[in-house]
This record gives structure tokens, C-alpha cells and sequence, in this order.
């Protein structure tokens, strides 16, 4: 990392922390989608990893990327949620539901899509959602960072606490499997 760079991340320098928001918050939320959140949660995710990314600012030697800091901490506030969520049973009560779907005028807040294409794109989805589901936590995780966020076997292996050579096992092992299960679903790959 350049030096003058973590200089100004350390004094707070605005310009420089709006461009680290700016060039990571949406891989940070793609990513947080790809490891299974939803979105309200993806969104939280983003926000506490910046917070804790300003207040351990002052720990941050520079040996890594910023991007790669930022993925690492992510990963572990997913994995402090999945601990959460385990010790915890969570309902969404109905009325929560129904009232999230319109303002306070009873107008829709997003109109309903089309029936054909909703239900292609939701059995796309759910077959998705699925096969990943298959997998491991340790290879969705390397799925989704090295396939979605293309960083580099080396970051992975930061973030993961994993060898670069078990980082692309773990992402073949990723890719087989969901291939495999993505065709026994009929949804067969092009040759």
C-alpha cells in the first residue's frame, strides 16, 4: 500500500476515505449477497465494515490492500452473524412483511413484475440459491470472492486464513460441484 495513502486514510482525510467508500462499498455488498445475506443485511454489513475500518484505522499497518482489509473484515462480521443467527430463532411477523411492500398511501413501493418473467427468474435464483447452498461455507466464501469479486488467490488466502494452493482447491472443488448440481436441475451447461 502506498504510503501517503494510509498517511491520509490515518488523519481522516475525507477525499481519501469517500474514494475507499466510493471503489469497495458495492463489491463489499455484492459479496455480502454472494455469501448469502439478504439485502437490509448486506447493507448493514457495508456500514459496520466501514466503521470498523475507520476505527482500527490506527492498527492498519499497510501490508495489504485496503480492498483486501475490507473483504477480510467482512468475512468476519459474516461469520459473527451466522454465530448469531444460530443462538438466535428469527420470525418476521406478516404485518411486517405485507406493510414493507407499500407507503404510507397504500401505493406500491416497487410494482409487481410480470408473472412469466418473475417466475423465470425466481426458479433461476432458487436453483442458484440452492447449489450454493451445497457448499461449504469455506468454498462459497472462496467462490464468491475469487469468481464474483475476482480478488486474487494471494487476497483470498489473506482474507480466508487459507493457503493459495488450498484457495484454489476449495474454488475448483466450488465450481464442480456447483456445475454438477446446476445440470442435475436441468439447467444444463453450453458446451
Amino acid at each position: 500500500m502506498e504510503p501517503s495513502l494510509l498517511a491520509r486514510l490515518r488523519r481522516r482525510d475525507p477525499a481519501s476515505l469517500k474514494a475507499v467508500v466510493d471503489d469497495n462499498a458495492r463489491r463489499l455488498y455484492r459479496a455480502a449477497r454472494g455469501m448469502g445475506c439478504g439485502r437490509d443485511e448486506a447493507d448493514d454489513l457495508v456500514q459496520e465494515v466501514f466503521v470498523t475500518f475507520l476505527n482500527g484505522l490506527d492498527r492498519f499497518e499497510g501490508r495489504a490492500e485496503v480492498r483486501t482489509w475490507l473483504f477480510g473484515i467482512l468475512h468476519h462480521k459474516i461469520q459473527e452473524r451466522r454465530r448469531m443467527q444460530a443462538r438466535e430463532e428469527l420470525h418476521d411477523s406478516i404485518d411486517e412483511i405485507f406493510e414493507s411492500r407499500f407507503d404510507a398511501r397504500g401505493n406500491w413501493t416497487r410494482p409487481p413484475v410480470e408473472p412469466d418473467r418473475e417466475a423465470a427468474s425466481r426458479e433461476a435464483g432458487a436453483a442458484i440459491r440452492d447449489c450454493l447452498d451445497g457448499l461449504s461455507p469455506l468454498q462459497r466464501a472462496v467462490f464468491q470472492l475469487r469468481q464474483v469479486e475476482d480478488l486474487s488467490a494471494a487476497e483470498v488466502g489473506k482474507i480466508l486464513g487459507q493457503t493459495i494452493t488450498h484457495v484454489g482447491v476449495l474454488l475448483h472443488r466450488a465450481r464442480t460441484r456447483l456445475r454438477a448440481c446446476l445440470d442435475g436441475k436441468g439447467w444444463t451447461s453450453i458446451p
